[in-house]
């Protein structure tokens, strides 16, 4: 998408046409406030109309076979390599966050999840054989299957427009869906692209579609006609989405806010933990649900840690992304965010923290943004340190131990990513699973999202399900147990009529199965 300004192109199908003539709404670069594209703003009509076709085309997708609809998934993964620069240009200018950042979290992201989900959802998803113990299914072949439920819709928030929206769209295809997506309001573009790219490598017309649209009317409109919700965002919204999904007793999986902890232990590496804090806090300008919210280090080696980062945050170029090697933290995407992380460091500094590198945004700068800041003397009365900041924070307290660090790590109502960091890796791994979240780094951070091998979603009010993983493909199916009868008799001894003999019969079966051995 070019940074000038322009309409999307929708002739092609890939994004929802509202037949009323919907109104347009501005795209705006978060890096300069400057109008960049115009987008449909469509309602409730636009999705049943969205649903309807989506249904329609859905058999014959399914119909296709895993292969057939890995082939488009790997003509994907062809052209995000071939035109990765197409791909940032759109994501940063929506976005503004930094070139590199878009590379990593999501180019890199794109190319290895279109081959990951092509490679691997046939054997995910693969009819799976059950050996039962139950003596009435002797002679029974049973097996469960996975099938798709039919039309997936998928949420998206602001801060990453492929890994967090469209990323989710990858697994629900090749599960045989047909998937409508709506981009967060303010990041629509990197979806819209997407959508002309697989029609491109020829996904059919209607399988997946884009609705663009405010997320408080077009979002509860999607819920009420798809057959399974994913969203990502704020925990507030993914409660009322789950209880409108629990209304009609659809599934819903939900990946909702974080306060990551990072552990610093008095023998760890410090500048490897240094400089894990530092940039895994400040990576897309810490708008990401998983960075580092907060770090607890042992007092033996606090001084020196902090010395470490201050140092590096101070030398962190905070300007506009204008390409490669232009800054190193970008924009804030939207413009509340500025407004939040403000709130949070006056609030710890009224109380008594110190900022020791960043903080004071310049008022008069064009579009949004707060420079890379550190805090230190902050505890739990701080906002900095209980509620999710997302964005260029890193508040750092003093612990007297490895005890207080676990006690103050779980003492949040989040529970999604976490890291430890200790030369003594068994004790590491012991901390780890002491951590009330669902994934947890040792000697790393954040680094685990790239594991599609693996399931990550949250605990406590971080969200419900999975991404990635054998969960976050099945999660888009309906399991269906299947008993087939192979070899039988013709009147086997538990039918009618009930007799005293079959009562014996069954009696004796009970005890022969389940009552020898002993009970101590």
């Amino acid at each position: 998408m070019s940074t000038q300004e322009q309409a999307p192109d929708t002739a092609d199908g890939s994004a929802v046409t509202d037949p009323a003539t919907p109104p347009q709404k501005a795209v705006v670069d978060p890096a300069t406030g400057r109008t960049i594209a115009w987008v449909d703003q469509l309602g409730p009509e636009a999705a049943a109309v969205a649903a309807a076709r989506g249904r329609a085309v859905q058999p014959a997708w399914e119909a296709l076979g895993f292969e057939g609809r890995a082939r488009v998934m790997r003509r994907a993964q062809k052209w995000v390599t071939e035109h990765s620069d197409e791909l940032v240009a759109t994501i940063v200018s929506e976005t503004g966050k930094a070139w590199e950042d878009a590379q990593m979290a999501e180019v890199m992201y794109a190319a290895s999840a279109f081959g990951h989900w092509a490679d691997h959802a046939e054997g995910l998803l693969a009819d799976e054989r059950i050996k039962v113990a139950s003596p009435l299914m002797k002679g029974k072949k049973v097996f469960t299957r996975h099938a798709p439920l039919g039309l997936v819709g998928v949420i998206a928030p602001w801060n990453y427009p492929f890994v967090n929206g469209f990323g989710d769209c990858i697994p629900a295809l090749m599960a045989g869906n047909s998937v409508l997506l709506k981009p967060a309001e303010k990041t629509p573009l990197t979806s819209l692209l997407m959508a002309r790219v697989l029609r491109e490598c020829g996904l059919p017309d209607g399988v997946f579609q884009v609705l663009t649209g405010k997320g408080s009317v077009l979002g509860e409109a999607l819920v009420d006609v798809v057959d399974m919700i994913m969203f990502t965002g704020s925990t507030p919204v993914g409660r009322t989405i789950g209880a409108q999904a629990g209304r009609r007793l659809i599934p819903c999986s939900l990946e909702l806010g974080g306060k990551d902890p990072f552990i610093v232990l008095a023998d760890a590496d410090l500048e490897r933990a240094a400089n894990h804090a530092l940039f895994y806090s400040m990576f897309n300008t810490g708008q990401t649900c998983i960075s580092v919210e907060r770090v607890y280090v042992e007092a033996p080696v606090y001084d020196e840690f902090v010395a470490k980062v201050t140092k590096k945050a101070k030398a962190l170029r905070n300007g506009t992304p204008t390409g490669p090697g232009t800054t190193d933290v970008g924009a804030l995407t939207i413009e509340s965010q500025v407004a939040t992380v403000s709130e949070h460091v006056e609030d710890a500094r009224k109380k008594g923290a110190t900022i020791v590198a960043g903080g004071d945004p310049d008022p008069n700068r064009p579009g949004w943004w707060y420079p890379p800041t550190v805090l230190t003397g902050v505890d739990h009365s701080m906002e900095c340190m209980t509620e999710e900041t997302f964005g260029p924070t890193l508040p750092i307290m003093k612990v007297a131990d490895a005890e207080e660090a676990i006690r103050l790590a779980n003492d949040s109502p989040y529970g999604l990513m976490a890291s430890v960091f200790t030369k003594d890796t068994v004790k590491g791994e012991q901390i780890a699973r002491r951590i009330q979240a669902g994934s947890v780094h040792v000697n790393d951070a954040l680094i685990g999202y790239t594991a599609l091998e693996a399931p990550m979603g949250g605990w406590k009010d971080s969200g419900l399900g999975a991404r990635h993983g054998a969960p976050g493909i099945r999660k888009y199916t309906n399991s269906q147990t299947i008993i087939v009868s192979k070899y039988h008799l013709k009147k086997e001894p538990q039918v009618y009529p009930y007799t005293g003999r079959s009562f014996k019969l069954l009696g004796r079966v009970t005890k022969f199965f389940y009552g020898r051995g002993t009970r101590d």
